[in-house]
């Protein structure tokens, strides 16, 4: 089988459906973000107060072609930006990869990432207003990418062993 690729916004839940979708069809996973992490020893966090957006587009782009170019079955949970930059949708949507859009509604995400936003450095200042929006214009931005998913999985209101099975039932 190909590899799995989970995409979509912050917050649709990418790490936590790649580990249990991975760990029930005996695939190993990676999360890109935390596998830069590990790479560069730093967070992201730092790399873009540090280094830039344009240097860490760079070698998320780098990291991603050699989790693609592995020979491991692997589940792997891109970052929210990743289709969208450095050409990575000319890598990512090809008959090489199932990609699978996690699509949330504005009001999901924003209930999702209200809880934990001071995690979140772009969101950590914003009011809710302002957060609505900012998302809202995100999702607009990104849509075009993430819609050339192979699939696409709405989890609105769903728990995660539900979205697990949904994706299962489409590809085994």
């Amino acid at each position: 089988m190909k590899k799995i690729i989970l995409i979509g916004y912050m917050g649709c839940g990418k790490s936590t459906i790649g580990k249990l979708l991975a760990k029930s069809s005996n695939f190993e996973f990676e999360d890109l973000d935390f596998f830069i992490e590990k790479k560069l020893e730093t967070s992201i966090e730092t790399i873009f107060k540090t280094k830039g957006e344009i240097y860490f587009r760079k070698i998320e782009n780098q990291f991603l072609v050699e989790l693609l170019e592995s020979n491991e079955k692997m589940v792997l949970s891109l970052g929210g930006g990743t289709p969208c930059f450095t050409n990575n949708n000319k890598i990512l949507f090809t008959d090489k990869y199932i990609t699978i859009y996690l699509k949330a509604s504005i009001n999901e995400l924003y209930n999702r990432l209200e809880k934990n936003k001071d995690k979140r450095p772009l969101l950590a200042n914003l009011n809710s207003e302002q957060m609505r929006e900012y998302i809202r214009i995100h999702l607009f931005e990104r849509s075009v990418f993430y819609n050339q998913a192979t699939y696409t999985i709405n989890v609105d209101g769903k728990s995660p062993d539900e979205i697990v099975r949904e994706i299962k039932d489409l590809l085994f």
